[in-house]
């Protein structure tokens, strides 16, 4: 999953303790239990994809 900081913010990596995510470019981590406890207290931020645009007129 992509994930990156709250504005303004800074989180480490698991198991690198002093790398970090930082609020500017999205970075793909694992889906683990440390990450999901980072996203639920809100100190990290899922990314997802922009959704594909519909085309008007197409059926």
């Amino acid at each position: 999953m992509k994930v990156q900081a709250a504005k303004g913010t800074k989180c480490p990596m698991e198991g690198r303790p002093r790398q970090y995510i930082t609020d500017g470019k999205p970075v793909e981590v694992p889906g683990t239990a440390y990450y999901r406890r980072l996203l639920n207290d809100g100190s990290l931020v899922e990314i997802t994809p922009a959704q594909p645009a519909t085309t008007k007129g197409a059926q």
